[in-house]
């Protein structure tokens, strides 16, 4: 079944009912101000940081689910009858809903008692706000008077502490109200600098700023007081739980539409500027009301819409493709690079599944995440490169999270999860790949964030795959620490107390468990570093590493390789896992894929061996499930993994993330039928007609979807903030498609499934419009180019074509 439908021309995923199966939620903001919000208005913004700079409130696992956002109520005031344009709260039936989510806004438009309200919802580029743009229509055949209530529910700042420390925080909430705008000003008067506010374009009939003064006593969300009665309190919120409401009548004549424009706004003052008068306690204003000035006005709205419109454009526009799948058109082209930018930003810290409390950014995460991302803004890609590196341990290993208001390591998660460094490497290979710039690493760079640390961006990635070599185990694997990118393999936690963290609790020495997984990476790694060597004319650090990866080549085929697939792990027991030698968990996705990715098997079959393995059992009509058999009870020397039931998350659940390393490794022994099977089986515009089954949003990549010892196979979980985005972006565009950033230009070497004629494709690179066009001629793999109607030896376009500004290629496929 279906809950809406794809607008590929406006970039929208169009939801035609409120009740989808799950809250199908976008993003707003692009750069420091982001919000959440949900098909019917729900979720919560924040500044920069999740956790330590949230402004309005949310509750994680309410019941009803979506309890919590931006939202509007409409009160006919003649006959008392009110509801929700957006269905929640209220959840009143409504004549007509649509709600259009696009690329950094959502519109949602509905009809009831024969009143047209659509809300437009976006943050404009390069602002710390968000505004909520009210349009209502009269339908009806004579006059209507609309009263218009908004609300949200500040949060105290930080989420944790305001979701958990009680004591204090009904004692510090403030408020002022001056000019007809609510600022939330909770702990300005002591250490906080910044403030909320809340801006309305029209004439106030009231406001409320106290909680309970708007909903009542013992009432809800779904049916306040002050919206039932038609009348505000103009309350002022000392303590307890402060809100912002405005209330505005409108008069509409027959077929009159009339505008009514929110802001919701972060702003700070310098810390010897934050009152007016200085000695007062009143917050100085001077600098914050230009800016609402300016977005209260219609005509600076819709401005700021047409640029967001055109920021996307651009930034999608850096590569377009035409395939005879639509499915892969649409991803491709809108949906998941749009989901790649989300991740950029978000790395795993806030979703509907994510709290925003519990995790800040990934280091692995973010690493990955730029590998589908970098093409679109390289230099904030850039950015975040040297920010995760400076996070970096002197030793090479890596915190496992650092908070982006601080850009610090997080201290409560730690370190040793031992393939994090490797991952800095490849991130780095991506960026210059994709620029060119190789001046990058020449750039010092703290570690740990302590000045007078520095040493060059290059030593970092020499010091990260150091940190491997360093800590071999007994088979001369590398040793997995924590965790490897499985973050619930537990080698070397042992919890048996419940509530445990199993990534940070550690009873062993870890100086036995090993990874094959790493092994294969570190060979991943370390051949770009020796490209990278290689042009620095670093010959010393070229031979060392070609020596250590061949040496790591050897060890895997000694002690990581079962026969028919690449083994998983070794225990602190030194057995072996991903064997079969092991009742449970003897094939696991992951070594499959990250070992052929570095190259492993490709020449003498083994690497078509181990695929073959996997479909024959691991795929599923619904994507690759992590590992089978399942694991059927709690193996304390496994961890985590083994502590999910059957089919879910690890334990042998298709995590999306891990598919398209299979799709390359397919690629890369020129399967393509089978690798874009893959694609297909978990691609999100695929998937759109068992919308009941899948559950989460159709335009985007989950993080898992259950597997074939579930009971709900095919139930999709943890939408949005995964790397599966960024994966599934490389393995379509450059596994697949075979457009790929080379260090020596643009690579064109696609391998597509055999029923392709062919596709074209537009790729900017390094300044040089490309257009490609991919033609089938025979059956195989082998390409032929054409550029400018020259042909050229090999599938690299050479970066160094001075002065031209468009390039024609044509590639054929014999």
């Amino acid at each position: 079944m279906k809950y809406g439908y794809f607008d590929d021309n406006a970039r929208e995923y169009v939801i035609t009912r409120p009740d989808t199966p799950l809250p199908w939620i976008n993003y707003l903001g692009s750069q420091a101000y982001f919000g959440l919000i949900s098909n019917t208005a729900g979720g919560y913004s924040f500044y920069k940081d999740a956790r330590l700079r949230r402004l309005t409130r949310y509750r994680y696992n309410n019941a009803p689910y979506d309890m919590g956002g931006r939202y509007i109520y409409l009160r006919d005031d003649a006959n008392g009858k009110y509801w929700s344009p957006s269905w929640m709260p209220v959840r009143s039936t409504l004549d007509e809903y649509t709600c259009r989510h696009g690329m950094g806004y959502t519109i949602i438009r509905g009809v009831a008692n024969q009143i047209e309200s659509e809300t437009r919802y976006f943050v404009p580029l390069g602002e710390d706000l968000e505004i909520w743009e009210l349009t209502l229509t009269n339908r009806r055949g004579s006059s209507a008077d609309i009263s218009v209530f908004s609300a949200v529910e500040f949060c105290l700042w930080d989420a944790w502490d305001d979701s958990t420390n009680f004591q204090r925080n009904f004692s510090t909430g403030q408020v002022e109200f001056v000019d007809d705008v609510i600022y939330h000003k909770t702990e300005y008067r002591e250490r906080r600098n910044h403030f909320a506010y809340f801006a309305c374009s029209e004439k106030l009939a009231g406001f409320d700023t106290i909680r309970e003064a708007f909903l009542g006593q013992y009432r809800g969300w779904d049916s306040p007081a002050v919206v039932e009665t038609g009348k505000s309190n103009d309350s002022i919120a000392f303590g307890w739980q402060p809100i912002g409401s405005h209330h505005v009548k409108v008069h509409l004549e027959v077929g009159e539409s009339k505008k009514v424009i929110f802001i919701l706004g972060y702003h700070e003052n310098s810390r010897d500027a934050k009152f007016d008068p200085p000695e007062s306690q009143i917050i100085n204003k001077k600098t914050v009301k230009p800016i609402i000035k300016k977005y209260l006005r219609a005509e600076e709205v819709d401005k700021a819409f047409v640029d967001l419109r055109d920021y996307w454009s651009e930034l999608l526009g850096k590569l377009q493709v035409q395939t005879p799948d639509e499915h892969t058109n649409r991803m491709v082209n809108i949906w998941n690079a749009y989901q790649c930018m989300i991740t950029f930003n978000m790395s795993r810290s806030a979703s509907y599944f994510e709290s925003g409390i519990g995790r800040g950014m990934g280091f692995r995460d973010s690493n990955q995440d730029l590998l589908g991302f970098v093409h679109m803004i390289p230099e904030r890609a850039r950015e975040r490169i040297l920010d995760l590196a400076a996070t970096q341990l002197k030793n090479g290993g890596a915190f496992h999270q650092y908070q982006p208001l601080t850009k610090r390591g997080n201290n409560d998660v730690g370190t040793g999860f031992n393939d994090d460094p490797a991952w800095l490497v490849l991130a780095v290979a991506a960026y210059i790949k994709e620029t060119g710039e190789w001046n990058i690493l020449d750039i010092p760079v703290q570690y740990e964030n302590e000045a007078g640390s520095e040493t060059s961006l290059y030593e970092h990635l020499q010091r990260s795959l150091q940190y491997t070599l360093d800590r071999l185990g007994p088979n001369k694997l590398p040793l997995i620490g924590r965790a490897d990118w499985n973050d619930c393999l537990n080698l070397n936690c042992f919890s048996d107390t419940p509530g445990q963290s199993f990534q940070t609790t550690t009873s062993k020495d870890g100086k036995v468990a090993e990874s094959v997984f790493i092994a294969g990476l570190f060979v991943l790694a370390a051949k770009e570093l020796i490209a990278i060597a290689g042009h620095r004319r670093d010959e010393g650090e070229a031979i060392k590493l070609q020596q250590a990866a061949a040496q790591m080549e050897t060890t895997i085929w000694e002690y990581g390789w079962d026969g028919e697939w690449f083994r998983r792990a070794y225990d602190d027991f030194g057995h072996v896992l991903g064997s079969m030698e092991n009742e449970e968990g003897q094939i696991f996705i992951e070594p499959q894929g990250i070992c052929i990715w570095a190259g492993l098997g490709i020449e003498d079959g083994r690497a078509q061996k181990a695929l073959d393995s996997v479909a024959k059992y691991l795929a599923t009509p619904h994507g690759i499930v992590l590992q089978q058999p399942a694991f059927s009870k709690y193996y304390i020397h496994l961890g985590e993994i083994s502590s999910y039931p059957p089919g879910y998350k690890e334990n042998a659940g298709i995590f999306c993330h891990t598919n398209p390393w299979i799709m390359i490794a397919e690629t890369m022994i020129g399967r393509g039928d089978r690798a874009f099977d893959y694609y297909s089986r978990i691609n999100p515009s695929n998937r759109e007609s068992i919308s009941d089954l899948h559950k989460c949003e159709p335009y985007v990549y989950p993080q898992m979807i259950a597997g074939k010892d579930a009971p709900t196979h095919g139930e999709a979980k943890n939408s949005w903030l995964s790397g599966t985005a960024a994966m599934n972006y490389v393995a379509i565009t450059q596994a697949i498609l075979g457009i790929k950033p080379q260090y020596e230009g643009l690579e064109i070497k696609p391998v597509l499934p055999s029923s392709w004629g062919g596709f074209t494709a537009i790729r900017y690179f390094r300044g040089v419009r490309y257009e490609i066009s991919v033609v089938r001629k025979g059956t195989g793999n082998n390409v032929s180019l054409f550029v400018d109607g020259k042909p050229v030896q090999g599938t690299i376009v050479c970066s160094s074509r001075a002065g031209l500004d468009m390039v024609q290629i044509i590639a054929y496929i014999e």
